[in-house]
């Protein structure tokens, strides 16, 4: 559990590989240096590194004290209306509990499927079965399972669809991604710009789930451009357009005494971002 918020980037930055790195055995260090304290694995179009590379990132991370987690791949399809495609799924949320364990990581990341040609009940129906079969055919090694919410209107991924969907185990966990909620709010259900509107979620999760949900909840964070169709790409924090603004949630994390791990996944610009938070929570607080 963490003690205080804790702050990285998602995948490596443009800045990472202008500094003459290469590979991602060395982002755990580079993370450190750069203040940080926690990194994502990004195998969202699918994990092609081997458990050697695995095992040695996972090392690393745990020597420069660096808190890990790991996103599956995109490809990975809950609610898939395709009975073969939707349970192969299985095998690649298997395949992510075991890469997550060798990097030492304690949550993988998953979208939680489409409801473009389906009824919401429908998709949320299917989904709900093909986690009941993760239960039941993929030993528990210890790593949560990560239900993120999403950014576009046909996806399923509202807070409270995620919320509904971890019911059905204490393997699940919720993963909030603030820059999504947002983009799917600027499509008609309003929008996070104040302390309130953060504060809001982490109360929701507490209520349905537990504080303990609440306290160390691992989220994801960066500026999304919208549409009416809700999340169209990410942008980086010098975008002053579509937001949302980072610093009433930092507030709000401060004045809720919570302690989640905030993954940034601006454009190319995820550590320097990721930093520009631990600083303001640094600022706000007094504490490191």
């Amino acid at each position: 559990m963490n003690t205080v918020p804790m702050f990285g980037p998602g995948g490596n930055s443009q800045a990472f590989y202008d500094d003459g790195h290469k590979s991602s055995t060395e982002a755990p260090a580079w993370v450190a240096a750069q203040g940080l304290d926690a990194y994502e694995f990004e195998a969202g179009n699918g994990l092609t590194a081997g458990d050697t590379t695995l095992s040695a990132i996972g090392l690393a991370a745990e020597g420069s004290g660096i808190r890990m987690s790991f996103h599956t791949p995109y490809f990975i399809s809950l609610s898939g209306t395709d009975p073969e495609k939707r349970l192969k799924s299985l095998d690649y949320i298997q395949q992510s509990l075991h890469a997550a364990e060798l990097l030492h990581a304690g949550i993988i990341v998953v979208h939680t499927g489409s409801a473009a040609k389906i009824s919401r009940e429908e998709a949320m129906n299917l989904a709900a079965d093909t986690l009941w079969r993760a239960l039941e055919t993929i030993p528990d090694n210890g790593v949560r399972i990560g239900l993120e919410t999403m950014g576009k209107l046909n996806q399923l991924g509202t807070l409270s669809e995620v919320l509904e969907l971890c019911h059905l185990s204490p393997r699940f966990a919720p993963v909030v991604d603030f820059g999504h909620l947002n983009a799917r709010a600027c499509g008609g259900e309003g929008s996070f710009r104040t302390k309130e509107d953060y504060m809001r979620v982490f109360d929701e999760i507490a209520c349905s789930l537990g504080d303990s949900y609440a306290l160390n909840l691992h989220c994801h964070f960066s500026k999304i451009e919208y549409t009416a169709a809700g999340e169209k790409r990410h942008l980086t924090f010098d975008d002053e357009v579509y937001g949302p603004a980072f610093e009433p949630l930092i507030e709000a994390i401060a004045e809720l005494r919570v302690c989640p791990t905030l993954i940034c996944e601006s454009a190319g610009t995820m550590a320097r971002d990721a930093l520009a938070m631990k600083q303001y929570y640094k600022k706000i607080t007094g504490k490191n």
